[in-house]
């Protein structure tokens, strides 16, 4: 009889299911589930706006850990709203709310992930991408080495796709359209943050190229699509 997983997502709204009147506005968690077979599920409770603290001060993270199961997997990304006034400092707080995230998950017997931040899209003049997240990348690569948990690393990941593509080519990943191109974006949109449905599945093909790298259980579940 072959196992089955199930994979809970905890993030912000690069992850998050984006409402119908938002679309094609999507995070990678929403496309995520289209790569798996059916040993795997996909649980998002990704929300938008929320930060590490954020989430767990809402009671999110509770939520998930009265939900969790042994050998199930909990996918954590934070970063981008930890910059924000009721977020966090990288090397301090940042810290301390992720370390809740790995020994809640721990305590039920299920498994940690750490997700670096995915990169906003701001090029500078040479066609290079910006670092717009400080250290937080780097904070929660230094945690995940110091607790023995796995990470994916979105961040350099990110930076690699939207390079490869350039300045023009990365444009389709994000909720970028022109006047009347989208029914929900009459007037247009220029969003350098949140994927497009199509961005989304991109970003979510890198993580599941995280997963085979890291040789998780689940890898072996994974469609290729």
């Amino acid at each position: 009889m072959e196992e089955s997983f199930t994979i809970y997502l905890a993030g912000d709204s690069t992850v998050a299911n984006c409402p119908s009147n938002e679309a094609p506005m999507a995070g990678w968690g929403q496309t995520f589930h289209h790569f798996f077979q059916d040993h795997v599920v996909i649980i998002n409770k990704a929300m938008g706006g929320r930060s590490s603290n954020s989430f767990i001060e809402e009671g999110r993270l509770e939520a998930i850990l009265n939900e969790i199961h042994p050998n199930d997997f909990l996918f954590i990304q934070f970063g981008h709203n930890d910059q924000k006034s009721y977020g966090t400092e990288p090397y301090t707080t940042f810290q301390t709310s992720l370390t809740e995230y790995i020994t809640g998950a721990r305590a039920k017997e299920a498994f940690p992930i750490l997700i670096t931040p995915v990169h906003r899209r701001k090029f500078n003049e040479e066609g290079k991408l910006e670092n717009t997240l400080g250290d937080y990348p780097d904070a929660m690569m230094q945690l995940a080495k110091e607790h023995g948990v796995p990470l994916i690393d979105l961040w350099s990941k990110t930076k690699k796709l939207y390079e490869d593509l350039g300045v023009e080519g990365s444009k389709k990943l994000f909720t970028i359209f022109a006047p009347n191109e989208q029914p929900n974006y009459p007037d247009g949109i220029i969003d350098n943050t949140h994927f497009s449905e199509h961005g989304a599945k991109a970003v979510g093909k890198l993580v599941v190229e995280g997963i085979r790298e890291l040789q998780l259980p689940i890898a072996r579940y994974v469609l290729d699509v």
